[in-house]
């Protein structure tokens, strides 16, 4: 049985609340050996009825990556127009991806067809394939914290059109786009979109219900 001593907890928990999403990247290359622990780390995630339905595209070629920022480049004009002013020039201030500028890209992607046509635990919750994805891009985020190395997902892309740029198997589908460097300005002490006013992180109250769903407006008036 494997146990941690009580730096290594704390260790865990360090790790999970100073992970940030990052945008801006020095001009530096990621070690071989630090990317493949990244990869090693996803790959060791959990996933429903050990599917493990992930596939990594590690990308480096700078061609590549000035396809998927254009797309991106579309992706995010068209939902700027989506809002009103103020909001449609902070939205426009907001850095949103860092695709160029990271040494390396990674496509996560779900297979849904992997160990079917029975996979253990999904004949009544089919998504379960992609929430065991996002568990694999999770652990290397994790682990990217931990190595020092930030990392930025990209979700402003039309989906299809990755899939076309990077050859993606139709059946195939991206899950996640991620941008993995050293960060320009270091890590902040707060996410992004806090530290401009875009959200606030929630009370935990709000969110926690015991034995049954309850609003906190129900609860409240009790």
């Amino acid at each position: 049985m494997v146990s941690f001593t009580d730096d290594e907890r704390d260790a865990v928990y360090k790790t999970i609340y100073a992970r940030r999403d990052i945008r801006r990247f020095r001009d530096e290359a990621l070690p071989e050996d630090i990317l493949e622990r990244l990869i090693q780390a996803a790959h060791h995630a959990p996933s429903v009825g050990f599917s493990q339905p992930w596939d990594l595209i590690v990308i480096r070629n700078d061609e590549t990556k000035t396809e998927i920022a254009e797309i991106a480049d579309r992706a995010i004009a068209a939902a700027r127009e989506g809002y009103e002013e103020p909001t449609r020039s902070e939205y426009a201030a907001l850095k949103l991806e860092g695709i160029r500028e990271s040494p390396v890209n990674i496509c996560v992607t779900c297979d849904p067809t992997r160990g079917a046509p029975h996979v253990l635990g999904r004949s009544s919750m089919k998504r379960t394939d992609v929430y065991s994805t996002c568990l694999a891009v999770q652990n290397l985020w994790l682990a990217a914290r931990a190595e020092g190395v930030g990392v930025g997902w990209v979700s402003v892309l039309y989906p299809y059109e990755v899939q076309e740029v990077l050859d993606i198997p139709p059946h195939v589908k991206p899950i996640a786009y991620l941008c993995l460097g050293y960060p320009e300005d270091g890590f902040p002490d707060e996410p992004v979109l806090q530290q401009k006013g875009w959200r606030e992180r929630m009370d935990i109250d709000a969110l926690v219900h015991e034995g049954r769903w309850e609003s906190t407006a129900a609860a409240e008036t009790e």
